[in-house]
């Protein structure tokens, strides 16, 4: 069965009576180049085993499953399992679970599970929160190839001066590439944006000695308002992120501020940070450093 035919897809959709939702979306891989690069990227090997988010009716699992070892596939929409039991009922090394991958322990899954591989094409809306997912476990993939929104992916992988939460989210944990742009004609139903494909790779499994709560913290509060100087940033987001950090002496609020600003200069320029710099400037060694010497302002 050809599954990236628009026919083929649209007969399937009908014969179940589905609609592609764009809640969950839901948009078909319909090019046959794309499907090859992405393959590829993914480089599935014999031994494999390749966690799948999202596989819909089964296009990308397809080409996966004839070169791996086995493909674990994890969809939310029931209606959608049942198709892709049907499309992929040729293979004894395909598992389907119908469960929301963000609910989802990786722990749960019943088969052996270790040194494997994540792929999928996500929708905006989970692209962070699956990444960190995958990144933050104890048992984390050897690598994650996906298919994001072109803007998502390149947020991902800027760099210092033009660094970004998302970017210093995953950067943090390893090394992201964008492999190929995507067009939006790539897909059915056509959505609204292009897509790119994504390879996150050198995933670290021994990370700084540091406290990773405490290091976002720091993080999103250099981040709060990015068009702002970070002395001001973390001036107001720390007093926030630790109410019993800052300890000063008992004063108006006007000098407290004026206090905790001074400190905060204090603690940048022993990092040979700028107060006055961006945090979109910061390369994710500077943000280690201010979480290793965050004692000076007693978080």
């Amino acid at each position: 069965m050809n599954l990236i035919s628009k026919n083929i897809i649209k007969s399937l959709l009908k014969k179940y009576k589905i609609r592609a939702s764009k809640r969950l979306g839901q948009n078909f891989l319909i090019d046959k180049r794309t499907l090859k690069k992405f393959i590829k990227t993914v480089n599935p090997q014999p031994d494999d085993i390749i966690l799948e988010i999202g596989p819909g009716i089964g296009t990308i699992t397809e080409e996966l499953a004839q070169r791996a070892k086995r493909v674990i596939a994890v969809e939310k929409d029931p209606k959608m399992c049942e198709i892709f039991e049907e499309t992929l009922k040729n293979f004894q090394n395909v598992q389907i679970i119908q469960k929301d991958i963000l609910k989802y322990p990786i722990s749960s899954i019943q088969y052996p599970i270790s040194n494997y591989k994540v792929a999928g094409n996500l929708p905006f809306y989970i692209t962070a929160p699956v990444i960190r997912k995958f990144l933050e476990d104890k048992n984390p993939p050897k690598e994650i190839i996906l298919m994001v929104q072109k803007e998502v992916a390149q947020r991902i992988c800027s760099s210092a001066p033009k660094m970004n939460i998302l970017a210093v989210s995953v950067q943090f944990y390893a090394k992201p590439e964008i492999i190929l742009y995507v067009s939006k004609k790539s897909f059915f139903p056509c959505p609204k944006v292009d897509s790119a494909i994504i390879r996150i790779s050198q995933i670290r499994t021994n990370l700084p000695l540091i406290d990773t709560n405490i290091f976002f913290r720091i993080v999103k509060a250099g981040f709060s308002q990015p068009r702002k100087q970070l002395v001001n940033n973390l001036s107001k987001g720390l007093a926030l992120s630790f109410p019993n950090g800052l300890k000063l002496k008992k004063s108006s609020t006007f000098q407290r501020k004026v206090e905790d600003k001074e400190k905060i200069k204090s603690w940048l320029l022993k990092n040979n940070i700028s107060p006055n710099q961006r945090a979109e400037s910061l390369f994710i060694s500077d943000w280690i450093k201010l979480t290793k010497t965050c004692e000076l302002i007693s978080c």
